[in-house]
């Protein structure tokens, strides 16, 4: 009786792929460090890896799959870059703009979400991004607003935090919608992804220890950082929407 072959990573195939495509991608985008270091990682090495992958999705999971996924994520990923980065300068303003009267600056806070959210927003953390972005599009009320404009906080912020609720919500949900976009995987299938899989943790690996005193590089090349774009759970978005 023939062994059935097992998948070597944890992840859905689907995020598997795109993971490695995405790590690829780093790699190219950063191949002048990377090829002083690797002889063997070529311009063609890199982009044979890069077309395995396209090529390995589209015999297994279909043409427009990890595409599809990929694209998604891409704009959620952009999107919360941009939401944080607002979130961020909206904090630090009413620190400043209220750091006389402290009771009233951590009332504000509180209100609008930072103080239950904002920790793990700043970790990247997709649903607690979504859930304070709700608490303040609830109750950032004109009163309070006005309040808040008035110490010098540009209209514009606040609207830009606002608009963010919807627009990365329905992001977020068509990304997980494309996750599902999968046919039948086959033992041919598995032994593809694990041979994949296990180039590209090769040179995420080599990649990492290279990058070894620059964190934010290092994460471009693991696999548990990229993929952990692609695994919030669109459910916290759902329910945090119709409560608002």
């Amino acid at each position: 009786m023939a062994v059935k072959t097992t998948r070597k990573y944890k992840l859905k195939d689907v995020e598997m792929l795109t993971s490695a495509a995405t790590i690829i991608d780093n790699a190219i985008a950063n191949k002048t460090v990377l090829q002083s270091k690797r002889s063997t990682w070529t311009d063609a090495f890199f982009n044979d890896l890069k077309s395995q992958i396209e090529s390995t999705t589209e015999n297994f999971l279909g043409k427009d799959a990890a595409k599809e996924m990929r694209e998604a994520t891409q704009i959620v990923v952009s999107l919360q870059a941009k939401a944080q980065n607002d979130l961020s300068e909206f904090k630090t303003q009413i620190a400043q703009d209220f750091k006389k009267t402290p009771a009233k600056k951590d009332e504000i806070l509180n209100t609008l979400g930072f103080a239950a959210h904002y920790k793990k927003v700043k970790t990247g953390d997709q649903e607690a991004l979504v859930q304070l972005l709700y608490q303040f599009k609830t109750n950032i009320v004109p009163a309070l607003n006005t309040e808040i404009v008035e110490k010098g906080i540009a209209q514009a912020t606040i609207d830009a935090i606002v608009g963010y609720a919807n627009t990365l919500k329905q992001a977020n949900i068509t990304q997980e919608g494309k996750k599902g976009t999968r046919k039948e995987t086959t033992e041919e299938a598995i032994v593809a992804f694990n041979n994949i899989y296990e180039q590209v943790i090769s040179v995420a690996t080599i990649a990492r220890n290279l990058y070894k005193t620059e964190k934010t590089k290092q994460d471009l090349f693991s696999f548990s950082k990229v993929s952990a774009t692609m695994n919030s759970k669109s459910t916290t978005s759902s329910t945090t929407a119709k409560k608002a």
